[in-house]
């Protein structure tokens, strides 16, 4: 630097020129000075005209742009502008079902029973026909936000929608440009922000790979991960305190991994063939396995040296198993010739067998008055006591993957490669469909309801996990893996959502 402050290096810059003959130093310096002053002033100019050319371009758009379309959800307009996206997986609010006519959902309770009696959901493999569906472009680890689900109020304003091409609905210039300068601050307006709402005769999907960030507090993103197996991973479950998880695959052997650290604690290798699931008692540190090999073994969690129990019975490859939720001695398995069992683990011994599901059995959570029984393409609910059917669930058209209970117990969610469905088991509407989503490319495989907001659905598929808001029925795609997302998990305890792949890998969202 010299010593007016200008660095010696500007004098040899052939743009600016080299001092004239004849002209003392001083003269010299400030000519530099007055040119330099004078190109700065330039780029001062150049850049301020430029942001204003921007500012009027989005302005017209934004006035320019055909207003949305009557939509059956409206957001109070002072709970949009100002917004920012929550990096830090804060949620501070939360999702409210509407009470309307047609598949509306009605809004379960809350529950407060154990967090681990949500159903996971798991699968073999893939169909041999199945052809991988493009990824979505979105970076795994990103935040991912989407919006709070408001009663609908007569003074409610259309929703702010950027996308690529410039803003589609905006309330005023001013907001715009608010909220325009708000996402360059943050470094987020090239992340294509856009909201759940849109054209009610459009794709109801948003375009991959987008970023949203229309509401306050809530947000999904990868927070750990960890290459769990050296062969396809396709169940996994959290303990009811969320403090370790269990997964299982094709590797013949169960992993138990502490999950604020997703770090090894034992690995259960009894089996002689894959594992088809894994589930944790509820309120006991036991888990459960089922294989291929046609058993069910029952293990301690703070001693995992050997198996406690061995059940033999099974004629075909035992497909799932579940834990009833308040009744610690029960075990519930099914195989793939559709024969059910029950396990007394501590009696050894099976007490009763009957027919009714070949892909996947979950118990209901917290009351575990019911039996949910997969069967091709149909969803039996079976009276936990007397085996009796009290509800046939049928609308699939192609065999049923997975199923899950919300943890309220009050609806259950059944996923077919083509289509989701969550049916209502409340009194007064039960057995009936109040969802329903038909696939667009990428094939459904596994799903689990999101631990803190219940009208959220998360559902893998080949790659990518699809986040299916209800309420509203719009869905948004996040690539999760680089392969089939065969088992789904949730902790009430802990928020989090667990996703395993045939990748090899396990993933923690929260």
């Amino acid at each position: 630097m010299g010593k007016d402050g200008i660095s010696n290096s500007v004098g040899d810059m052939p743009n600016v020129g080299s001092p004239i003959p004849g002209l003392p130093r001083g003269d010299t310096d400030v000519l530099l000075k007055i040119k330099m002053a004078q190109i700065q002033q330039q780029q001062q100019q150049q850049q301020q005209q430029q942001n204003g050319n921007q500012q009027q371009q989005q302005i017209h758009h934004s006035l320019s742009a055909p207003p949305p379309q009557n939509s059956n959800i409206n957001l109070k307009q002072e709970n949009i502008v100002g917004a920012s996206s929550v990096g830090d997986g804060s949620m501070s609010n939360s999702f409210r079902g509407n009470d309307q006519a047609g598949r509306k959902r009605k809004q379960p309770v809350s529950s407060s029973g154990p967090a681990n009696s949500s159903g996971t959901a798991n699968t073999a493999g893939p169909s041999p026909s199945s052809a991988p569906s493009t990824p979505s472009t979105h970076t795994p680890g990103d935040v991912i936000s989407m919006p709070a689900l408001q009663h609908n109020d007569n003074s409610s304003k259309p929703l702010m929608m950027f996308r690529s091409d410039g803003p589609t609905t905006l309330t005023s210039p001013s907001n715009q440009l608010a909220d325009m300068e708000r996402f360059v601050e943050d470094g987020s307006l090239d992340d294509n922000v856009e909201s759940f709402l849109s054209h009610d005769d459009a794709d109801l999907r948003d375009t991959v790979g987008r970023c949203m960030d229309v509401s306050k507090g809530f947000t999904f993103t990868e927070v750990n991960s960890v290459r769990a197996s050296g062969n396809k991973v396709v169940c996994c479950h959290f303990s009811s305190d969320g403090k370790l998880l269990a997964t299982g695959g094709h590797d013949k052997k169960a992993v138990l991994w502490y999950t604020d650290s997703l770090k090894p604690k034992t690995s259960l290798e009894e089996h002689s063939s894959m594992i088809t699931d894994v589930r944790f008692n509820p309120s006991t540190p036991r888990l459960a396995t089922s294989s291929f090999d046609k058993t069910v073994r029952v293990w301690d969690a703070d001693n995992p040296g050997f198996s406690l129990r061995t059940f033999m019975g099974h004629s075909a490859s035992v497909m799932s198993l579940d834990y009833h939720p308040n009744k610690d001695d029960l075990i519930c398995s099914c195989d793939g010739d559709g024969e059910i069992r029950y396990w007394s683990v501590t009696n050894g011994s099976c007490t009763r067998v009957f027919k009714g599901a070949t892909s996947q059995v979950r118990f209901q959570p917290r009351h575990g008055r019911f039996l949910a029984a997969a069967a091709e393409n149909i969803v039996s609910i079976l009276d936990v006591e007397t085996q009796a059917c009290r509800q046939s669930l049928q609308g699939h058209t192609k065999p049923i993957h997975s199923i899950c209970w919300d943890p309220s117990g009050e609806y259950l969610a059944s996923v077919s490669e083509d289509s989701v469905r969550v049916w209502s088991l409340m009194s007064g509407n039960e057995g009936e469909c109040v969802h329903e989503l038909s696939c667009n490319g990428n094939k459904f495989n596994s799903c689990v309801f999101h631990p803190s907001y219940a009208s959220l659905l998360v559902i893998g598929c080949y790659q990518s996990l699809e986040l299916w808001n209800m309420s509203e029925n719009k869905t948004m795609t996040l690539a999760a893996h680089e392969g089939l997302i065969a088992g789904l998990a949730l902790s009430t305890a802990t928020g989090l959502v667990a996703s395993a792949s045939h990748d090899k890998i396990v993933k923690l969202w929260k």
